[in-house]
């Protein structure tokens, strides 16, 4: 699953094309610093887009930790959305790329394939998630996962749910049913690029 995802987008970007959809960008903290990192990892922190309660047409961008401890203390970092609904907490996870690993081709290589995932013709793109408040470390964020599209399974048997533009204000009204966004990409959506 998702454990590694990139960040290349300033702050005035995801203003003007949250701004294009209607949806107004608030900063309740500040505006925050948000540096191109070409490796967001589990526990780094990553901006969210977050909805305000009563607010359709406005989200709070913040900076939040990837993952909040599980049972045993193991980081939830993805969530399977099958069956569930998602009534609060939801959130979008601003990114311009995701990873996946796979068994190395060649017999004589250690270390796993790694896979970039970009959205094809669009510069970012949004994650479905959720975040909650956790008294050990404060508020997270976490992906959601569904069954993987075309473009995903000849690398991994699931993948994150990646919202198409348009729903991302549906995502963030919490009377729209999860399950009616939750959809694979279709084919060529994603352009895959083995790096590293």
């Amino acid at each position: 699953m998702c454990n590694d995802y990139r960040l290349k987008v300033d702050v005035t970007s995801i203003a003007e094309d949250f701004a294009d959809l209607k949806i107004k960008i608030r900063f309740s903290e500040g505006r925050p610093n948000i540096e191109p990192r070409d490796d967001i990892k589990i526990t780094d922190p990553g901006p969210i887009a977050r909805a305000i309660d009563g607010e359709r047409d406005s989200a709070d961008l913040v900076q939040r930790r990837w993952s909040w401890p599980g049972p045993g203390g193991k980081p939830v970092y993805n969530f399977r959305s099958e069956g569930r609904d998602f009534s609060a907490g939801r959130c979008l996870i601003i990114a311009n790329g995701f990873y996946e690993f796979t068994s190395p081709k060649d017999p004589k290589k250690k270390r796993k394939d790694k896979w970039l995932f970009t959205k094809t013709g669009e510069p970012w793109f949004c994650i479905a998630g959720i975040w909650r408040a956790t008294p050990e470390v404060g508020e997270a964020f976490t992906m959601l996962t569904m069954a993987p599209g075309p473009d995903i399974t000849p690398y991994h048997d699931r993948q994150i749910v990646i919202l198409k533009r348009g729903a991302w204000a549906d995502w963030l009204d919490p009377s729209v049913p999860a399950q009616e966004l939750i959809r694979p990409l279709p084919s060529g959506a994603l352009t895959v690029t083995q790096v590293g």
